[in-house]
């Protein structure tokens, strides 16, 4: 099966991705989630849902496994990962509020799940 391309992510990356995924996730998990940001931050106000999304599925879910994706790759994937995910944490920041509330349990060390977002 081919790897699964997401534009700015090199070669290399896809390969260090796929293996991450077959050890942790699920085969395309990181494409998808990356994918899930991309359409929603194409959508018009701070509504922040992903495209055909599952009752219990949440945008920060896609967030979650950006996140195991960083903590299990080799150091140059992980950077390349990195800068795509700037760029997902500055406007998820930009379009959400923060809800100080929401910083411990199952959240914790998780931020992304402590935003507020319009529905």
């Amino acid at each position: 099966m081919p790897v699964r391309r997401h534009p700015g992510a090199s070669a290399r990356t896809r390969t260090a991705v796929r293996r991450v995924e077959a050890q942790h996730l699920r085969p395309d998990a990181v494409a998808n989630a990356l994918s899930q940001f991309e359409w929603a931050f194409k959508q018009p106000g701070r509504q922040l849902t992903g495209p055909g999304e599952s009752p219990g599925i949440e945008i920060e879910d896609g967030r979650d496994d950006l996140e195991v994706a960083l903590r299990h790759l080799p150091e140059g994937a992980r950077a390349d990962l990195g800068r795509l995910m700037e760029r997902i944490n500055m406007e998820f920041e930009r379009r959400t509020l923060p809800d100080p509330g929401r910083t411990s349990g199952w959240t914790a060390g998780r931020p992304w799940w402590w935003r507020i977002r319009e529905r």
